[in-house]
This record gives C-alpha cells, sequence and structure tokens, in this order.
C-alpha cells in the first residue's frame, strides 16, 4: 500500500475523475486489484507471465501480458465499484499500476533493499504458503525455474528455490 500511496498523487488523489472522498477506496482496490490479479494469474497456470513481470528491466512494465492484465482488472473495479467512466478508470489505471509494478519489482530484485522480501510475497501469492491445500506452490516453484532455460534459476531464481530448499 505504501508504494500505491507514494504514486497516487496525480493518477487518484489530484484526479478530478476521482471524488476526494472515494481516493482511500480507490488506492485500496489498486492493491486488491494487484495482489488478487497476480493470485489469479498463478492459479490459473500463467506463471510464466508473473515470472517475466518479476524479471522486467527499465520501464517496459506496462507492455507485459501481466500488468495489461492487472490494469485491466483494475479499470473493471474502478467502473464497477466506483461509476468512474471507462475513460478516467483508464486514465487512473494507466498512470498508476506501471508506476506501482515497476517499483515493486525493483524493489523486490534489489538485493539492498529488504523492504520487499521475495519469499513473504511468493507465500503471499500462493495463499499463505507451501502445502495449504490452496494449489501447489512448489509445482509453480518448479515452472519458474523450468521456464529459466537451464533450470538452475540465477538472481530471483536462486532466492526462490532457497525458500522452499531446492
Amino acid at each position: 500500500m505504501d508504494l500505491i500511496k507514494q504514486n497516487a498523487g496525480d493518477a487518484v488523489i489530484n484526479n478530478p475523475a476521482v471524488p476526494n472522498e472515494q481516493n482511500d477506496a480507490v488506492l485500496a482496490e489498486a492493491g486488491h486489484s494487484i495482489i488478487g490479479g497476480l493470485k489469479n494469474m498463478i492459479a490459473q497456470g500463467n506463471v510464466q507471465e508473473v515470472a517475466d513481470l518479476f524479471q522486467q528491466q527499465g520501464n517496459n512494465i506496462a507492455a507485459t501480458p501481466a500488468a495489461q492484465q492487472l490494469q485491466g482488472g483494475f479499470i473493471q473495479n474502478l467502473v464497477d465499484k466506483f461509476g468512474l467512466s471507462q475513460t478516467a478508470a483508464g486514465g487512473v489505471a494507466n498512470n498508476l499500476i506501471p508506476r506501482v509494478l515497476q517499483q515493486f519489482v525493483q524493489k523486490t530484485n534489489d538485493p539492498n533493499d529488504n523492504s520487499f522480501n521475495i519469499q513473504g510475497i511468493l507465500q503471499h501469492l500462493g495463499g499463505g504458503g507451501v502445502g495449504n491445500g490452496s494449489f501447489d506452490l512448489q509445482g509453480v516453484l518448479g515452472r519458474f525455474t523450468q521456464q529459466a532455460g537451464s533450470g538452475e534459476g540465477g538472481g530471483l531464481m536462486d532466492t526462490i528455490k532457497g525458500v522452499f530448499g531446492r
């Protein structure tokens, strides 16, 4: 939520399309849309899309299928829950979601930044941890490393494997 709040300025807070009394609710919805969207992607087997998101460098996150799916879900939620027009909702999502994702990925991949812990993120996205019955997180992690090519991973993949003693 801190990343969302830090990036909410023009996208939400200073946006006349979003009534001030709805600012906090819209920010909360952004958080739910991001986390819920990532969980759904993993649960539906779109692991490579999530892996690709976390492997992005630079400002091309908005072009990834995962980011586009998250933006689309957030737009629909803004239209359905807050009555924003499709255009206004698109403006909010296009200005907020890519910025938040970019910072999220940078912080997660930065070994010197412990404010985001990949182990905690994966456990949260996996429904609380390995073997809780929500879905096979160990299998998901296996797909991450298989998609990496050599199976050895590297950087993020090594961190993921380290979490589960692989």
